[in-house]
């Protein structure tokens, strides 16, 4: 079964406006759910394309910060 994760990730949020984008990324980060990892990979995805490299920079900024602070 080949499953494009990307095309139905990007289908299900098709026309949502900032509010309803928000709601998605805070619920799937709030639900901590394995499934739903490949879903925000695709939505980082989006960001990282979206981003000048100024905005790349603070993001990796903030990822190596994260990935220092002991998991909570």
């Amino acid at each position: 079964m080949d499953l494009d994760i990307r095309r139905a990730v990007l289908h299900n949020i098709s026309g949502n406006n900032k509010d309803q984008l928000k709601d998605t990324m805070v619920d799937a980060i709030q639900d901590g759910q394995e499934k739903m990892l490949p879903g925000l990979g695709v939505l980082l995805e989006v960001i990282w394309n979206q981003s000048d490299a100024a905005f790349r920079d603070q993001m990796i900024e903030k990822l190596e910060q994260g990935v220092q602070t002991p998991a909570r």
